[in-house]
């Protein structure tokens, strides 16, 4: 209950809609409540969090919205900021925007239902107009990047010519890099008050959470140290381990037997392909720390269409491996 509030006072801060009588001729898309456990990296809970989205699916293109391509981070621009802060020795930061949608202004006219459980006593059937994206809305993340890289880039930074999530400014021979994912932010400079600069100027334009030094994000845990940075996915291996149900298996030496021979194996009793490429889809996001298991995934991600008793008992061989090596990382 205190987390639907929470959100709903964000709402009214943010001047996110109004409410205003139901329309004739606009169909009127409905919204759900989502409720989640935000976790650190030990898997310890650190807050409940409730999310009001909006029924998204029931938009209709060029109606209820028209473009919504934003670009996203990829995981390996993440780590090769890294390797280069490590390389100039300066410290990355993180911070990320609360209800980060909430930021973009959206062209469209949009009407969303009322939140279940917090009908308007007076106006039970009216209906919220939006101003501002909602989650759970096609061009949501759109308008938020809009926003921000907008922002960023009114501050005097520069946008990446290849990866246009990532920034950078430069003053006299120091120089700041920002890489956004969604709502979180990864920055860092040569020159702590550019970090500082950077730091207040967010703060004064959005709401910010979580400010400091950064050790956990998109599943790698990362630890900044003296001699170097070290990046592991510890905590990614267990949720693994418990999702396909290996937690108790012995543990594997290699990853893979050196006499191995795979083929499509056509006699061979088929298994769940949806499951089969779960693990692959899972041990592929691995690798961004584990290089030692990139050959064998990629081996056995050969054999998704139609996978066989043969092709998943190396997959779990892998998975066996990974349980004994959890702790090894770049």
């Amino acid at each position: 209950m205190i987390a639907m509030q929470e959100e709903l006072t964000q709402f009214e801060r943010s001047e996110v809609w109004e409410l205003v009588p139901r329309p004739q001729n606009q169909s009127v898309i409905g919204t759900r409540w989502v409720f989640r456990n935000k976790m650190d990296e030990n898997g310890i809970i650190i807050r409940n969090k409730a999310r009001l989205v909006a029924q998204g699916f029931n938009q209709e293109e060029w109606i209820d919205y028209e473009e919504t391509f934003a670009p996203v981070a990829r995981l390996e621009a993440i780590r090769m900021l890294l390797a280069f802060a490590c390389f100039k020795d300066f410290v990355l930061y993180q911070m990320d925007v609360k209800s980060a949608f909430f930021n973009g202004f959206i062209n469209e006219e949009v009407y969303v239902e009322q939140p279940p459980g917090f009908q308007s006593f007076n106006f039970p059937n009216h209906v919220f107009r939006l101003k501002k994206a909602l989650y759970g809305l096609k061009q949501a993340p759109r308008a938020w990047y809009e926003r921000l890289s907008k922002f960023i880039l009114k501050k005097g930074s520069k946008m990446g010519k290849i990866d246009t999530t990532s920034f950078i400014k430069t003053k006299e021979n120091d120089m700041l890099l920002v890489q956004i994912y969604i709502d979180d932010i990864i920055f860092g400079a040569t020159n702590v008050s550019l970090c500082e600069g950077f730091s207040k100027c967010m703060h004064s334009e959005f709401k910010m959470s979580m400010v400091g030094e950064l050790n956990f994000f998109l599943g790698l845990q990362i630890k900044q140290l003296k001699e170097g940075t070290f990046i592991n996915q510890a905590k990614y291996i267990r949720d693994l381990l418990k999702r396909f149900d290996i937690e108790e298996a012995k543990t594997m030496k290699t990853p893979m037997s050196s006499s191995i021979k795979l083929d499509m194996d056509e006699k061979g009793k088929p298994v769940n392909s949806t499951m089969y490429r779960g693990m692959i889809g899972s041990l592929l996001y691995l690798t961004a720390s584990r290089p030692d298991i990139m050959y064998s995934v990629c081996l056995c991600a050969r054999f998704q269409s139609c996978p066989k008793e043969s092709h998943l008992s190396v997959v779990k061989r892998i998975l066996r491996y990974l349980k004994g090596t959890m702790d090894i990382g770049l």
